[in-house]
Parts: structure tokens; sequence; C-alpha cells
């Protein structure tokens, strides 16, 4: 199926999201669809899965004009998206997820469970997906439920399946099987709108990219007519470096030491140490245990074996609060599921670790606490309309500024970020750089935990590689490149 839109119009109030936008689409053809957060990506690909109507502009498939009023429509017409915000009910198994408005049913009415279990497992077998039919989505991390996800659209016999970050939460043994899925859907002629942030991935599988500025097209062409920096610049509008972080002054003193921490199968024998002012990396794999090593330090992973001293003192974490007391801020590592509260507006969710401070004769003092979060939103260029908006208002970048800056805010003495720059454009993550290297001036002790090698590299002074639940060694200077990090993670 071919797809052409064409002079799409959408505006929300006087803000103009999209501008006589053009985007086309080839059988069995893998396009990007690119630009920073708020560019106008999304609500393309919303008015194309029929969740919003466009103002003006035309749609065709196969060169016939369509409408959609309904995801229902779009999805009658042989597309499927799979949007960013995962559409999966916990509370249910995932073969029932996998058929949740086209039930299979007995010709008594009753749901026929054991139909819809057996295909979902041809599939998963098919596939060589590594996911029990019959768990309950809840018990599945988030990777898992991206692969749900996608084998759901795939179950559906899509014609053109759109792909709304895709590979956020994915290693890279399931990034690449999700690569595989979509080399076969190539050939059998599935077209795919592929929406990343990762360039890296654009160029290993798209055949084609589109990119979006400020609502605007202003680039489009063939992947192998170009290269990552190119499709950057024309993202951001400028040129984007990559270089290493350069150090102006030396490390103060000692912030955090751990000793032999263990936590059983998550992590053991692990030792540490991070200084005033210094960016220490932990890199590997998605699943080494450096998440959960750093949760025990924030004294949200329950007991552990071990030691840890803060500012030279021994101390047992045992809650959040007397991380926060001593001085402790946690960026989490999946924003959505941990990071906001999605029932909170912007304000309520940038000042929601400091209420306690901001609390006078039992009520809040609402002037300190927009006064307080005005100057973190200033500092921290959060875009933003009102403070009293939706904090789902935001684009993903600016989401995780407004997590930041509660952070922030309590004028942490340790900042632990887990996946920092998670679904945030290019644009956005050289300012989170900045961030960064601002509070590492300042004498910050910043851990950044990161599977992107690149990342570790351009934000790290050193980097402790881990595998397997212990740290594999340290890395500074030559050795830490994406080779030996790599080597590392892997076992080598």
């Amino acid at each position: 199926m071919n797809l052409s839109m064409k002079g799409i119009v959408k505006s929300f109030g006087a803000n103009d999201v999209l501008k006589s936008v053009d985007f086309s689409l080839q059988e069995g053809e893998i396009c990007a669809l690119l630009g920073e957060n708020g560019a106008g990506k999304s609500t393309l690909m919303n008015i194309l899965g029929g969740v919003l109507p466009a103002d003006r502009g035309t749609i065709e498939l196969d060169g016939k004009p369509v409408t959609f009023a309904s995801p229902a429509q779009s999805l009658g017409a042989g597309i499927a998206f799979i949007h960013q915000e995962l559409n999966l009910i916990n509370d249910l198994p995932v073969y029932e997820n996998m058929f949740i408005g086209r039930e299979i049913k007995k010709k008594s009415g009753f749901l026929d469970h054991k139909a819809m279990y057996e295909k979902t497992k041809a599939l998963f077998e098919k596939m060589d997906i590594d996911v029990d039919p019959g768990a309950m989505v809840s018990s599945l991390d988030a990777s898992f439920k991206q692969i749900v996800e996608i084998s759901r659209a795939l179950m559906m016999n899509a014609s053109i399946i759109i792909m709304d970050e895709p590979t956020t939460s994915l290693t890279d043994p399931e990034i690449e099987r999700v690569f595989d899925m979509l080399r076969t859907l190539k050939q059998q002629k599935v077209g795919v709108v592929f929406i990343s942030h990762k360039l890296r991935e654009v160029m290993e599988i798209c055949d084609r990219y589109t990119v979006l500025r400020d609502g605007v097209m202003v680039a489009d062409g063939y992947v192998k007519d170009t290269n990552t920096a190119e499709i950057a610049r024309h993202m951001v509008g400028h040129e984007v470096t990559s270089i290493r972080r350069e150090r102006t002054k030396e490390p103060g003193a000692e912030v955090l030491r751990l000793e032999k921490l263990t936590q059983e199968p998550y992590f053991r024998n692990v030792s540490l140490s991070v200084r005033a002012g210094e960016v220490l990396g932990v890199t590997g794999l998605l699943g080494d245990g450096r998440s959960e090593l750093f949760r025990a330090v924030f004294g949200a992973q329950g007991r552990y074996q071990g030691s840890i001293l803060f500012e030279g003192k021994p101390v047992t974490m045992r809650t959040t609060k007397q991380a926060l007391d001593l001085g402790i801020g946690y960026l989490p590592r999946n924003r959505k599921e941990n990071g906001i509260i999605k029932d909170m507006n912007i304000l309520e969710n940038g000042s929601i670790v400091t209420l306690p401070r901001l609390l006078r004769h039992g009520l809040i003092d609402g002037r300190r606490q927009h006064e307080e979060f005005d100057r973190q939103r200033r500092e921290l260029r959060i875009k933003m309309e009102r403070e009293k908006d939706s904090i789902t208002s935001l684009s993903g970048g600016n989401q995780q500024k407004v997590v930041l800056a509660k952070w922030l805010s309590a004028n942490p003495k340790l900042l632990i970020l887990d996946n920092p720059t998670q679904g945030v454009d290019v644009g956005a993550k050289e300012e989170i750089y900045d961030i960064i290297h601002r509070l590492s001036e300042q004498g910050v002790a910043i851990v950044v935990l990161c599977s992107e090698a690149q990342e570790i590299i351009r934000l790290c002074d050193r980097a402790l590689v881990m595998y397997h639940g212990t740290v594999r060694a340290e890395v500074s200077g030559e050795t830490m490149n994406e080779h030996e990090m790599m080597r590392l993670a892997t076992g080598g």
C-alpha cells in the first residue's frame, strides 16, 4: 500500500503544530520520521492513525482519498499504530492484550481463551520471542511490553505500521530481533514509519527519511545518501557537537563510597567511589544490575549486604526519605512509569520533592512554590505554556527537564541519573548534557547510568562497565571508547 499525505495543517489554538506538511511512504519501505520533540511527528501520525483530524490537507492510499474519524477506521484501512505510550492493560495476561478489541469468541459467546493463547504462542515462536502468553503484562519489564505491542501490530496483518520510538527500552539483542521483524515485513511489502531519536538505528534499518522542524518538513531523502551528522543538523537547525567533556577543575572530596555492596540476584561485591564535581558513568547491557545497585543507594531496593559511606560516614539506606535528607537525588530510568505523575500538573511535578519544605501552617506556600519552580524553569529552559497545564502536554525533553527540576530544587550533593536522555531528541540531549556539566562544575557529584557508549564518552570523566551484576573494569581516557566498553559489557 502506498501512502501520500499532502499539505497537512494542524493547530491547537494559537499553536501551529503542522504547517502544510507533505509525507509519503511506499509499500515495502521503511521511512524514518525525524525531528526534535515538539516538531510535529506524533501529531502527523496521530492524524494518519485517526486519533486527530487535520485542519487542512489530504491523505491518499494507493491514490484514493481517505479520511479517518477514529483509530478503528484507520486500522480498518490497514494502518496499525504502535504509540509511544504503551496501550497495554497490566491486569490482563499477554494473550488477552494481543486480542483487545478483536477477541476470539466461542459459539456460546464466551471468550475462546485457548484459541487466543495458541495464536499468540505461535506468533511468539515464529518471531523467537521468549514470553509466556499467559504471563500477566504487569510482570513484564518495559522491553517485553514493547515487544508485545509490536507483536500485536504484526498479528493485525497491517499494510502500514507506525512505530513511535519502538526501541527506547530494548536491549541490543531485542532491538536486532525487532529489526529482523522489520526486514521480514519489508519482504511482505508492508510499509513502516519509524519514529526514533536514535540516528544510528535509522542509518541501519531505514530506506528513506523525512525531517520535521517546528511543524515544517525541512529535509527528506534516501538514508544511503546522508549521515547522522547531517540529519542531526536538519533536526536542530545547527551543527551538533560531539566533543568529549573537558574538565576545568579537579574533583573535590569523596561524596559516595560503596564497599562490596551485594543484593542477589541483582549485583554483588560492588565497590566504587565518586567525588564532588565528578561525573561517573556506569554502563553495560540492560539487565546488568546497575539500576538496582543505585536504587539500593537511594533506599528504594530493600536490604543489601556491604557498606555505603556518604561523605565519609557509614549509612544504612532503608528509605528514599533518608536518601533525600542526606542530599541524594535520583532520576529514574523510565520517565513515563516512574518519573512523572500524569495526574498532576507541571508545577506539582516540578516541586513534589520539596513540598515538605514549602508547607506553612500545614498548607503549601503557593508563592514560594511558584518562585522556586520558576527559577528552575528559567535555568533549565523548560518550554511550556502555563505551569498549571498537565505534565503530559510537554514534549519528552521538557518532561525530563521537569523531572530534573524537582531534584535540583532539593540542592542535592549526589545526583543519580538513570538513562537521563531517554526518549528525548538531539537538541534536548545537548541541553541536558549542558545542565549535567554545569552541575558538576558547581560541585555536585553525579552518577550517569546509561547503555549508550557515546553518551558515556561525552558526559563522563571515567566509567565503570558492569557485567551480570559485577563491575568488570573501569575505563577512562583512551580506554573509554565504544569498542572497549562493548567488549567488557559482553564479558570480554
